[in-house]
Parts: C-alpha cells; sequence; structure tokens
C-alpha cells in the first residue's frame, strides 16, 4: 500500500511540476519542466534522506559519541525487529525528532538536542519508537520524497515568479505571481493527504513498541508546547520538511494552521490515553536501560529525586 501511495505521489508531485512549467513557459516550459520532474524523482528516491538530513546539519552519531541514545534507539529496534537504523544529532533547541530513508535496511532517526534535554527517559523512547514505527511501516519513503519534491515546487514556483513568465504562452508576471503562491500550496495539500493519518498509525505502533503510551503522550505535550515557542531556523526555511517531524515544526502563524501536516496533538494524547487505558491489564514492560543520561552529570547538578525512579513523574522545562 505505501509503494502504492508513493507511485501516486510522485505521478501527484510529476503532474504539478508540468502545469508550472507549462504556466510559466509555454510548451517548451512544460517539456523543462517535465525533464525536471523525472530527475527530481529519481534523486528523491535514492537521496532524499541525505537531503533532508543535510537540509538540518544533522551529524551521524555512533556508540562512542552518544552512547546512551544509540542504545536505546538499538534497544527499540530490536524489539520492533528493524534493522539498526543510523542516528543523528541535530544541533537545534526545539524539542523534535523525525526519521528519514526508502526502507528499513536503509533508514537514519535524527533527535534534536532540544529534545534530549527536554524529556525524561521514558518520553524519550516514546519518541524514538514512534520513529521506528513511521520505519517499519515504510512511512519515511512516501514522507522523505514528498519533502524533496514539494521544496523543488516551490522553488521551481519562486523562479517563474522573477522571471515573469514572460515566455510564449506564458502568464505573465500577475499569473507567475499567483502561481509562485498557489503552487506550494497545491504541493502542501498533497503533502497533508498522505501524511496526518500516518502520526496516529505512528502513535499507536510506538507505544507498543516502547511498552508504555504515556511515555509517548507526555512527550507529545511537551514537544507541542516547545516547538510553539522555539523556533528552528532550518526548518522555518524549508516548511516543505514539516511532515517530517512528530510534531509540526513551525512556529505558527495562520498559514501553518491551515496547511498542517499533523493531526491535533490533543487528539493524538486522547488517542494515547484511551491505548493506555487498554493496555494496562497486560502492559508489555517498557524498555528501561541504565544508565541513560541525556547530557553528562555535573557535580553543581541538583539532585533529583526521579533520577534512580524510572516510574516517577517528573516535570519537564515546560511543566
Amino acid at each position: 500500500m505505501n509503494y502504492a501511495r508513493t507511485a501516486l505521489l510522485l505521478a501527484a508531485m510529476t503532474a504539478l511540476f508540468v502545469v508550472v512549467g507549462y504556466a510559466l513557459g509555454g510548451q517548451s516550459g512544460m517539456t523543462l519542466a517535465l525533464v525536471f520532474a523525472l530527475v527530481a524523482n529519481f534523486a528523491s528516491y535514492w537521496f532524499s534522506d541525505r537531503m533532508a538530513l543535510a537540509a538540518v546539519g544533522a551529524r551521524e552519531v555512533d556508540a562512542h559519541s552518544a552512547p546512551d541514545l544509540v542504545a536505546m534507539v538499538a534497544a527499540l529496534a530490536q524489539r520492533a525487529g528493524l534493522p539498526m537504523p543510523r542516528v543523528y544529532l541535530v544541533d537545534s533547541e526545539q524539542p523534535n525528532a523525525f526519521a528519514a530513508g526508502r526502507n528499513p535496511d536503509h533508514a537514519a532517526v535524527a533527535v534534536n538536542a532540544g529534545l534530549m534535554r527536554a524529556l525524561t527517559r521514558d518520553e524519550l523512547a516514546g519518541v524514538l519508537a514512534h520513529e521506528l514505527a513511521h520505519i517499519r511501516n515504510r512511512d519515511t519513503l512516501t514522507m522523505t520524497i514528498a519533502a524533496t519534491l514539494a521544496g523543488a515546487i516551490s522553488s521551481l514556483a519562486h523562479i517563474g515568479m522573477f522571471s515573469g513568465g514572460r515566455r510564449q504562452g506564458g502568464l505573465g508576471p500577475i499569473g507567475a505571481l499567483a502561481l509562485a503562491i498557489l503552487a506550494p500550496m497545491a504541493a502542501m495539500i498533497v503533502q497533508m493527504a498522505v501524511s496526518r493519518s500516518r502520526e496516529y498509525v505512528a502513535d499507536h505502533d510506538g507505544a507498543m513498541i516502547a511498552g508504555d503510551a504515556m511515555g509517548l503522550a507526555r512527550a507529545l505535550a511537551k514537544i507541542s508546547h516547545g516547538a510553539a515557542v522555539i523556533p528552528d531556523a532550518a526548518v522555518e526555511s524549508r516548511p516543505a520538511m514539516a511532515h517530517l517531524f512528530i510534531v509540526n515544526p513551525l512556529a505558527g502563524g495562520a498559514t501553518d494552521n491551515l496547511f498542517s501536516t499533523h493531526p491535533d496533538v490533543e487528539n493524538r494524547i486522547a488517542a494515547l490515553q484511551d491505548l493506555a487505558a487498554r493496555m494496562a491489564p497486560a502492559q508489555t514492560p517498557p524498555v528501561r536501560h541504565d544508565p541513560v543520561a541525556w547530557r553528562p552529570p555535573s557535580p553543581h547538578d541538583t539532585p533529583d529525586p526521579t533520577r534512580n525512579d524510572p516510574g516517577a513523574s517528573r516535570r519537564g522545562p515546560w511543566g
């Protein structure tokens, strides 16, 4: 089903390329746009994960540079029946994360530095399990291709805006300006259609992998609040990437809400609370492996009574 959706997405994006090309340059523009679309489709299938990771400045880590994070990903991947994905850290204070890759054998999980500082161990496990669920369900293929092609359409439309669409058969300056606004919106609508329902499935499957639905529910609340108050400059300049993240990383505003690629966080939390109630009689033990410290301990740290009690509640930076 996901491969069929990916094929439909590629076809829809190719059609958008052709329409934009015809509107900007007539017959010749349509031909050039078709060639560009074919090249973009090929590149997005094979290299979209690398493009997405490079766009946010992600750096790969291993058991030496981030032992606790890598160990948790490995434990969750084993529980999910997945090969070990590559693990990346992003130098962003916004708490967020995403997964990329065309299949489970070529997958990556990227975690923002802000997420590591904002969440408890159980909450982080829920987020990582959510991303691994996307990988297991092969959502990442469609999601990363959509991000790459939507960004390319947006760039093509803006080129048309500055060129003024003066070629024979084009729309002229006013039409080119309108197209520069409408084409990215159309691309975002396509993205929205293929990504919103996936989040509910990944939430459910991630909770089952981690064995703890409430850990992910608490994480979603913290991430949603953090994303609203801490902008991520790299993603703000590339809004076509927004649907990759576990929570919409854009800072807010009418456009962000109108074209949101994510379901409402409150609805997702409610679904997880319902799942937690159903899991309670036969709860799968959540992944817990000590020690897990999200930053090196400091002699100046205030003792945390919950540090050695994974089941205790703990306030994050946003309450």
